[in-house]
């Protein structure tokens, strides 16, 4: 759903006074185009949680240290690898995206993204 016209112009309002408030923070929320959510990522990843989460119960059920410091290890390394984003993916959607050079990006957050880097270069 798109936002009206009065709408965008306080987006656009809370933006200029976030960046004259505070440039640094403004940079550092602004969103990373080479890098994006993988749901394949996320997917391995809760996966691994649980699976790590499985293995510390039996490892406790067991009374068996070694079991249960894996299932810890194997939980934790599939929370990291869930909140992970991949560069690979945006890297084929900007590919994708280069191809037709014609054609507008239908996303809403697209065109938003558009619009800031407009802004920021000067263009009206």
């Amino acid at each position: 759903m798109p936002l009206s016209e009065h709408e965008q112009k306080l987006l656009e309002q809370l933006e200029k006074q976030l960046h004259e408030d505070d440039p640094k923070f403004a940079n550092s929320m602004g969103s990373d185009p080479g890098r994006s959510w993988s749901t394949r990522h996320v997917v391995i990843g809760v996966l691994c949680a649980l699976a790590g989460v499985f293995l510390l119960l039996v490892g406790v059920t067991l009374q068996n240290i070694f079991v249960g410091v894996l299932g810890f290890v194997v939980m934790g390394g599939g929370v990291y690898f869930a909140t992970m984003r991949s560069s690979v993916a945006a890297a084929k959607t900007g590919a994708k995206a280069n191809r037709k050079p014609g054609k507008q990006r239908s996303s809403f957050m697209s065109s938003l993204e558009e619009r800031w880097d407009e802004r920021r270069r000067g263009e009206p």
